[in-house]
């Protein structure tokens, strides 16, 4: 089947749908403003580019990612679940901005068209999207190897966004839910590590759907004093905190929050390589004066998530780790895309 002469057709079947009762995610709709779930869209998929309407006084939040096959996942990974977590990882971003996800644009490409892999991909990825209320407004067909690029626009309240620059002295560090159980889950499947098999499969959830901590990021955006969301791991994630405002911090590693799955599968200075260096958590890892720490609960509560409190900002610009309150060593780095290369 030749892409370029097939292109308009595959937009039409898989990626542009309706939203009326009981339509099906891929469904060939027209590209009329009643067909979307979002009114503030003046032009979406059909024309050169697409036209969006924020509300005023606000600023837009723009994230991109990109997953690539043999990097980002393989055949090991359902199909539905590749869509899923393509708009997860980018929606984790602007949780971290305390934006509410609303447009994405997706650009792939395609070394051959497996018409039932795309239906599985397209279920995925439009579940996503409704679950959380945003819509698909253009993009990119092509032939290559097997490449996924999904970029997400969000709507954020101007000057109450969150940044990673802000944390002080003092602050509370925060992470939400729980942390380990991707890295353990694609360590099993690598054989890196033996996990009992009635723990797998909630481990492997945590891998193939992560959760964006979307709600959780919008009622921040008055208290948090800086925020990442956990793509590669609380070793390497927080420097970027710490880089950009100029402290340090303590982290009590017998505080960091397990599943009882992780618990059950592994503990200890071994757990601890996955909680803070396996990547894979798409949590929000958070700052917040201890003045608010009270109301937390509340907005916590309201957002459905737990949250933990993984340590302390300093003013020694290290990053230092305890255990028990005694200092500790670690000997393990942060994930990195080219770590090795």
């Amino acid at each position: 089947m030749n892409i370029r002469t097939d292109e308009f057709s595959l937009i039409a079947k898989y990626f542009q749908r309706s939203h009326g009762a009981g339509d099906d995610a891929g469904s060939a709709v027209s590209a009329s403003s009643q067909n979307r779930s979002r009114r503030d869209i003046a032009v979406g998929i059909g024309d050169d580019a697409a036209i969006v309407i924020p509300p005023t006084g606000c600023g837009i939040a723009v994230t991109t990612d990109t997953m690539v096959s043999g990097v980002h996942f393989d055949e090991k990974v359902p199909v539905d679940a590749i869509g899923h977590k393509l708009v997860a990882v980018n929606l984790s971003d602007l949780a971290a901005m305390g934006a509410e996800p609303a447009w994405l644009s997706l650009s792939c490409a395609f070394p051959s068209i497996d018409e039932n892999w795309l239906t599985a991909f397209s279920r995925g990825f439009f579940a996503a999207l409704d679950y959380y209320h945003c819509e698909l407004i253009g993009g990119d067909i092509t032939k290559g190897p097997l490449t996924l690029t999904l970029t997400a626009q969000g709507i954020v309240p101007a000057e109450r966004y969150l940044k990673r620059e802000g944390a002080q002295p003092g602050d509370r560090i925060y992470v939400s839910g729980t942390l380990g159980d991707a890295a353990l889950a694609l360590a099993a499947q690598q054989g890196k590590v033996s996990v009992p098999p009635e723990h797998m499969a909630a481990l492997e959830k945590r891998l193939f759907y992560p959760t964006p901590r979307v709600a959780l990021g919008q009622l921040l955006r008055n208290q948090a004093t800086s925020a990442i969301d956990l793509s590669d791991g609380l070793l390497g994630d927080i420097q970027h905190i710490l880089v950009a405002s100029g402290v340090g911090a303590r982290i009590q590693l017998d505080t960091l929050p397990f599943s009882q799955a992780f618990a059950e599968s592994i503990s200890g200075p071994d757990g601890w390589r996955y909680q803070i260096a396996g990547g894979d958590d798409y949590e929000l890892c958070f700052t917040i004066p201890e003045s608010r720490c009270g109301n937390l609960e509340t907005l916590a509560l309201q957002a459905g998530v737990k949250v933990t409190c993984v340590g302390i900002i300093d003013g020694s610009r290290e990053l230092r780790f305890f255990e028990k309150n005694q200092a500790c060593d670690i000997d393990f780095h942060a994930y990195s895309h080219f770590q090795g290369a």
